[in-house]
């Protein structure tokens, strides 16, 4: 082999390998759940006000959001029947809740692993001054397939300044290696009011 050739060749390795790390690189994308981004499942209930959507996600799962008596589910997949079935569509939170509109996609290249949702936890003892309950905030790491779809880490967005940072370390050293059914979520950072509320039974 010649010198030109040789180099050639080298410069092909180390090409080939900036490739395979560029492709590993974890980053975030956003995706939304606002209802005029998702498409509604039936039409709302007369008796409970429940509701049902589907919105586009990353790498062709959808996210679905179901809402009952004030409560909601965020769950994922190929498609809204298999987002019903997983795991994170029956995490319900005793509280009264949300979720935010934005979604965060954790993917190392272009597969996403994780999902990051910002939801508020209504908090009966603490009313405001018409006597609604005020919400407190958290983060939810869900993770994504291969497996089963579940909540895998909370973080208390109001005592930990650090909230989202703190969240997307859970989601890439946690979320891949976690048996849902079997590995209880993990708590991030300080436990504050709005986990201490989630995590009530």
């Amino acid at each position: 082999m010649n010198r030109i050739a040789a180099s050639c060749l080298v410069l092909s390795l180390i090409w080939s390998g900036l490739e395979s790390a560029a492709a590993q690189s974890i980053g975030s994308t956003y995706t939304s759940t606002a209802p005029k981004d998702c498409r509604p499942v039936g039409k709302p209930s007369e008796l409970d006000g429940s509701t049902t959507r589907v919105c586009p996600g990353k790498d062709g799962l959808m996210v679905l959001i179901a809402e009952d008596d004030l409560r909601e589910v965020v769950s994922v997949g190929r498609n809204r029947k298999a987002a019903a079935e997983e795991p994170a569509a029956k995490a319900w939170f005793a509280p009264f809740n949300s979720s935010e509109n934005t979604v965060e996609w954790r993917a190392a290249g272009t597969k996403p692993f994780a999902i990051i949702q910002r939801w508020h936890i209504a908090d009966g003892a603490d009313p405001d001054q018409h006597g609604r309950p005020n919400t407190k905030a958290m983060l939810v790491v869900t993770r994504l397939p291969p497996g089963p779809i579940c909540h895998v880490a909370y973080v208390d967005a109001i005592a930990n300044p650090n909230a989202n940072e703190l969240a997307r370390k859970a989601a890439d050293e946690f979320a891949r290696e976690f048996t849902c059914g079997k590995d209880e979520v993990k708590v991030i950072g300080t436990r504050g009011r709005a986990v201490e509320l989630a995590t009530m039974h």
